[in-house]
Parts: structure tokens; C-alpha cells; sequence
């Protein structure tokens, strides 16, 4: 039996409340910890928020807060942006965000690509990222009309990727993603994925 400080660290996990989100009425465990890759990347996410947000209306939330978006569905995404500050509640955003974040991870694609999708649309979420730490991939969907559309999808291209691309392909590379929310706010994909090869 391990202990630090006077704490038993085998019963350490048991110290909290465990994660849940209820989709369509059915309740759901939450892995506690996301793996190194996923928290790297809505980490990295949320600062980025956070940082061009500071001292504006809309503020930044990141993975740990919930949205509750009725009595059947309530989510814990990995970041956000809430502009409707009369939402905010100590326990939560009380209707839906302006932009969601989820990170994909095998246990979590289905319910993120599938009815957790459709309900923030629903919800009146406007902008949507899903995002693939492992590709180095994000996909931006725009609500239109009580649905999502895709609007673009961005990676990071390896180096040999870029030299078989022609001069208009390497041109047309994306490597910011525009916020719609913001005329100026633009999300460096470089930035999202800072780090994230270091989890292996």
C-alpha cells in the first residue's frame, strides 16, 4: 500500500465524485484521467481560448466543466466558449455554448460524431471542432438550421506531404483555423498539437 503525505494513494481515485454525461436519458462513466494525447491537445485548446478571450464577453472553458443542455443531455466537453454569460453557473453552463470542443478518442467517437452532435446542434450550438490528436486532424462544422455542415477540414502535413504538393497545393494549406465567433481570432493548427507527439 503506497502512501504520500498521509493519503492512501490506492484509494485516491475514490476522492471525487466520478465523471458522467447523460446522453438521450441514459447516464455514462467517464474515463477520470484522458489519456496523454487527448489532454494535451484540449489543454493546449483551451489556453488558446482563454488567451485571445481574455477581457472580451465571451469567456473559455475547458475539459471538467458541464453543459447542460436539458434534463436528458448534459455533456462535459473538452473546451468551450460561452458568450451568454447569464448561462453560467457555478455548476455549469445551463444551455448551450457558442463553440464546443470535443477531442475523439476510440471510446468516445461514436457518441461525439453521433448524438452528441445532433443535441448541441440542436441545442443551438453555432461552431463545433472535433478533433483527431492522433492525425494531427480538426474538423469544423457550422450549425445550419438545427444541424451540423462541415465547413473545413485542417491537418498538419509532414514534411515529405508538403514537397509532393504543387506550389498552389502548398499555398492553399491551411494552417490556422478562423473562430467564426471573432473577425480576427484565428487558432493556429501548430499550436493545438504543440507537444502532443510527446505522449507516445
Amino acid at each position: 500500500m503506497m502512501k504520500k503525505g498521509g493519503i492512501n494513494m490506492e484509494n485516491l481515485a475514490y476522492t471525487e465524485p466520478p465523471r458522467v454525461e447523460r446522453i438521450e436519458g441514459k447516464t455514462y462513466l467517464m474515463s477520470p484521467r484522458p489519456r496523454g494525447q487527448h489532454n494535451r491537445a484540449s489543454l493546449n485548446i483551451a489556453f488558446l481560448f482563454e488567451r485571445y478571450l481574455r477581457g472580451k464577453t465571451c469567456m473559455a472553458f475547458g475539459d471538467g466543466t458541464d453543459v447542460f443542455l436539458d434534463d436528458e443531455n448534459w455533456y462535459i466537453p473538452d473546451a468551450m466558449i460561452v458568450c451568454d454569460r447569464s448561462i453560467i453557473r457555478n455548476d455549469g453552463i445551463h444551455g448551450a455554448p457558442d463553440l464546443v470542443v470535443e477531442v475523439l478518442s476510440p471510446s468516445t467517437a461514436k457518441n461525439d460524431r453521433g448524438a452528441k452532435m445532433r443535441h448541441y446542434a440542436e441545442a443551438g450550438v453555432k461552431e463545433y471542432w472535433l478533433v483527431t490528436p492522433q492525425q494531427k486532424l480538426v474538423e469544423v462544422y457550422y450549425n445550419a438550421d438545427g444541424h451540423f455542415e462541415i465547413d473545413e477540414t485542417y491537418t498538419i502535413y509532414e514534411d515529405w506531404e508538403l514537397r509532393q504538393m504543387s506550389d498552389e497545393e502548398r499555398a492553399a494549406a491551411k494552417t490556422e483555423i478562423p473562430v467564426s465567433l471573432y473577425d480576427d481570432f484565428l487558432v493556429s493548427l501548430e499550436d493545438i498539437f504543440l507537444d502532443v507527439d510527446a505522449f507516445q
